[in-house]
C-alpha cells in the first residue's frame, strides 16, 4: 500500500520561503508525483508535479516562484516555495499515481500573513 507523507507547511510571512517535503513508502519509485493545493471554498488546483518522463510541469501561478525536485534514494519529493503570498495560503497535498491509481497524502498547512 502507497503511503504518502508531507512535511514543512506552517505559518511564513509574505515574502517569505518555505519548503515542503512528502516521503513515499509502500512502493518501488513513483515517477509521476506531485503537488496539489486545496484553499477553503476553492477547487483543489494541481501546483507542480513530475510528468513520467521525468520532466516537470508548474501552474501559471506559481511559476518561477516554485521549484520541485526529488531524492529517489529517500522516495522523496519537495517543493521548494519562495516570493511567497498571501493567495498561496491553502493545505499542500501531496499526489502520486502508481499502478493505474491516484494516491494522496494527508496534506500540510501553508498560511502566508503578516
Amino acid at each position: 500500500q502507497v503511503q504518502l507523507v508531507e512535511s514543512g507547511g506552517g505559518l511564513v510571512q509574505p515574502g517569505g520561503s518555505l519548503r515542503l517535503s512528502c516521503a513515499a513508502s509502500g512502493s518501488s519509485m513513483i515517477n509521476r508525483m506531485g503537488w496539489f493545493r486545496q484553499a477553503p471554498g476553492k477547487q483543489r488546483e494541481l501546483v507542480a508535479h513530475f510528468t513520467s518522463s521525468g520532466s516537470t510541469f508548474y501552474a501559471d501561478s506559481v511559476k518561477g516562484r516554485f521549484t520541485i525536485f526529488r531524492d529517489n534514494a529517500k522516495s522523496t519529493v519537495y517543493l521548494q516555495m519562495s516570493s511567497l503570498k498571501p493567495e498561496d495560503t491553502a493545505v499542500y497535498l501531496c499526489w502520486g499515481y502508481y499502478g493505474n491509481q491516484n494516491y494522496w497524502g494527508e496534506g500540510t498547512q501553508v498560511t502566508v500573513s503578516s
